[in-house]
């Protein structure tokens, strides 16, 4: 069986599936991705990556409404004269999995007519009911809401033409027209619980300020791919010069680039970083408040296991896997009252929830776990059990991932390990 996997950031969401096909017998795995997103990857053995070259901008003349849709027919393009180039090398896939966020999946029906397509549905935008103009602090205006429903268009004539679709969470399956829907089957990519579980032994060594931090010491995590109002970034700050006020002996390690991944992009040389601590800096005890920027995975778990309270805040957007993350390790987990995170989160028992926009509810409750301390132990081991129990990597989710594509699971199985 040959299975070929799309997506410009490979391996992204398809690193887990890619891995243990790779070492599944009598499966022929390839890759298809962006050329210069994957100079900057890992390399998945057994993976045969292919590469197709970055497709020029959209048109500065176009309307901006379609610029979206013009760069993903332009991508589309970049990935139909790859696909060509594949056939005409022999290999035909009996399966492709692709994302169709930026016009990869557009035209694969159109050199591979007969071969089954599954979609990776990880966002459909709405102009409601989601992250448009859910911060009043980020208004959308009705030029706004217009862009976005155009910004569905790719996604849209993709869907049109795929047999199946995977979407992590039901909130984010739900967001796509009722018509797909039906082929959906709600699959997470999954954690790997075997490496995100409490170690009492961890520590966390911040180089240069001779400082170890353990989970004997008050700590307080934030982490994000980037630091944005997306994820809540600006609301954490501002409520960051009262928790460290109340918490004297806390330390907070903050974890993110400082670019943007998601919503509107800053002028030129303007970080959301810089813009809150020129708001609330002044009130910081910055000998305490730690910017770590993007870290290795090993310091990131450790991260998670010292922590004595990670903050997790986001629009009703994609889940992100930080939230998972760190209830694996067994972190007592502030989050946003928002979708996806509800369907993960039961206030009380196995996290705790706070209404996104209100810094005083979230210094509360920060205030309240770090409190009770010793008295989370409960908490902590029902957040675990929540991710082992609905969201295990090996267990759960790549079984289900490899179900729906047909691979015998007991070889599968005993196939993957952890890691590539």
């Amino acid at each position: 069986m040959k299975i070929l996997f799309i997506h410009q950031n490979f391996p992204a969401q398809f690193r887990h599936v890619a891995a243990a096909l790779a070492r599944a017998p009598g499966w022929e795995v390839a890759a298809l991705g962006d050329t210069q997103n994957l100079k900057q990857r890992p390399t998945i053995p057994g993976v045969t990556l292919a590469g197709y070259g970055t497709p020029a901008a959209a048109s500065p003349h176009t309307h901006h409404y379609v610029k979206s849709l013009e760069s993903a027919v332009r991508r589309g393009q970049m990935v139909v004269r790859a696909c060509l180039e594949l056939k005409k090398r022999g290999f035909v896939p009996d399966i492709i999995y692709a994302h169709p966020g930026w016009g990869e999946a557009l035209f694969l029906k159109d050199v591979f007519p007969e071969v089954p397509l599954t979609l990776y549905c990880e966002f459909y935008y709405r102009a409601k009911s989601a992250d448009v103009g859910f911060d009043p602090e980020f208004p959308a205006t009705v030029d706004d809401i217009c862009r976005v429903r155009v910004k569905n268009a790719a996604s849209l004539l993709s869907l049109e033409t795929a047999d199946s679709g995977i979407s992590p969470t039901r909130w984010q399956r739900d967001a796509f027209p009722r018509f797909f829907r039906e082929r959906m089957t709600v699959v997470h990519e999954g954690v790997d619980t075997d490496l995100l579980k409490p170690d009492p032994r961890a520590e966390v060594v911040l180089q240069g300020k001779n400082l170890t931090l353990t989970p004997r010491d008050e700590v307080i995590t934030y982490v994000a791919r980037n630091l944005e109002p997306y994820r809540g970034f600006h609301i954490f700050m501002r409520a960051l010069p009262e928790i460290v006020r109340r918490r004297p002996n806390a330390h907070i390690l903050i974890v993110g680039g400082e670019d943007v991944s998601y919503g509107g992009q800053l002028p030129k040389g303007e970080t959301y970083k810089k813009k809150l601590l020129d708001e609330v800096g002044a009130d910081l005890d910055m000998n305490r408040v730690h910017f770590l920027g993007q870290v290795p995975y090993a310091t990131l778990v450790r991260i998670y296991q010292i922590s004595s309270a990670h903050v997790y805040l986001t629009y009703p957007f994609v889940l992100s896997w930080s939230m998972l993350e760190a209830m694996s390790a067994g972190c007592p987990v502030i989050a946003s009252r928002t979708a996806p995170v509800e369907e993960v989160i039961s206030d009380g028992r196995n996290g705790f929830l706070t209404d996104f926009l209100d810094k005083t509810a979230l210094v509360a409750r920060v205030e309240e776990v770090l409190t009770r301390g010793k008295d989370l132990v409960k908490a902590r081991e029902r957040a675990r059990r929540t991710i082992v129990e609905n969201y295990d990597l090996r267990r759960v989710c790549l079984p289900r991932h490899l179900k729906l594509l047909g691979v015998k699971l007991p070889k599968a199985a005993r196939a993957f390990k952890s890691g590539y």
